[in-house]
């Protein structure tokens, strides 16, 4: 089985000279962690995963310390306070606002997805106590806890490494004299092989400075016409992963989703949860609009199987279809005050999004 991370190659080759292939063929929690870690790429679709590696190494980060290499009273241990360990995970970098799922539930269903064919969860919630089950900290009577710590010490280095080259490559853009070079640096930022994450906070920015300039007029009567601006807000963060609706605009309550080209279930699940409601899709690709628009179509019509109920049900909640190509267009369009406020706002909402100060 090929060890796809390069630092995680060269950590379990100084730790294990001789066998350390062997180690990792051996070891579901190696794996795991080396599935995990793909963001460390500049142009990974992946997120970070922070949620799911922090709550693993809380609990290795002191296991370490008490019982490396003490099986026999490790098997005694009734686990580690829960406040404890996410007191930990907030103290790591970008660790700040994570929340409990990981420990409680998410880890265990990732690592079941994964490994359907592991016979034990990886975490044992023990009524609010929580250990790592012993078969994973163990491979041919090898603790692994030490190795498995210097990997994801080095993955939150590495990607503490790479979020600061893109505050210093906005810093950079912002220092631009011409707002010509500023909007072709943003749309550099903004491409197909940007980061979900990334991908979502820089179309957004984009979208609320081109909206903000827009305006509605609303009145009971035409005696009573009132002029509004449209605002558009950001409803959740980036790595909630909670199943909401991305943005909503005010005052005409239109409903954004950003999102990719190459699942269309996840379309229909998008407009599923919302009951139908007609949703602007803000997807990350170059192709043009028309071809998304048509080959979603197409699938509606593959899945409705000729029933016009569930045809029409798709076709009116697809509202407008936003690629890359218009957010280029948006750019351009926009005043030199408004591609300031965007770099501003990259760098506000990225530092949210990643629980750095």
């Amino acid at each position: 089985m090929k060890i796809t991370e390069e630092f995680i190659l060269k950590i379990l080759k100084k730790d294990f000279p001789e066998c350390f292939q062997n180690i990792y063929d051996n070891s579901l929690l190696l794996q795991y962690l080396d599935k995990k870690m793909k963001a460390v790429h500049g142009n990974t679709k992946s997120r970070k995963s922070l949620a799911s590696i922090y709550a693993i190494y809380s609990i290795l980060y002191y296991y370490k310390k008490d019982f490396y290499n003490n099986s026999n009273e490790y098997k005694q241990f009734s686990g580690y306070d829960y406040k404890s360990l996410l007191d930990f995970c907030h103290r790591l970098y970008g660790g700040t606002k994570l929340q409990n799922h990981a420990l409680n539930s998410r880890v265990n269903g990732e690592f079941r997805n994964k490994f359907p064919n592991a016979t034990n969860d990886l975490i044992i919630n023990n009524n609010g106590k929580y250990l790592l089950h012993i078969d994973y900290l163990y491979v041919n009577k090898y603790d692994i806890s030490k190795t498995c710590c210097k990997i994801i010490e080095k993955y939150i280095k590495l990607l503490e490494e790479k979020d600061k080259t893109l505050f210093q490559i906005l810093e950079e853009i912002y220092s631009l004299k011409s707002y010509t070079e500023k909007k072709k640096c943003i749309c550099k930022l903004l491409s197909e092989d940007a980061e979900a994450r990334i991908f979502e906070i820089i179309s957004y920015v984009i979208l609320k400075n081109h909206y903000k300039n827009k305006k509605v007029y609303f009145g009971y009567s035409l005696d009573n016409i009132y002029e509004k601006k449209l605002q558009l807000y950001k409803t959740g963060r980036t790595n909630a992963n909670d199943g909401g609706i991305d943005f909503v605009m005010r005052p005409i309550g239109r409903f954004f989703q950003v999102t990719e080209v190459n699942n269309y279930d996840k379309y229909f699940l998008d407009i599923d949860k919302v009951m139908h409601f007609p949703i602007t899709f803000v997807i990350k690709t170059k192709a043009s609009k028309e071809d998304i628009l048509q080959e979603l179509k197409t699938y509606i019509n593959k899945r409705s199987n000729g029933m016009i109920v569930i045809k029409q049900r798709y076709d009116k909640a697809i509202e407008e279809i936003i690629t890359i190509n218009e957010l280029y267009l948006w750019i351009e369009e926009l005043k030199d005050k408004d591609i300031d406020n965007i770099i501003r706002d990259i760098d506000i909402y990225y530092k949210l999004e990643m629980n750095i100060k």
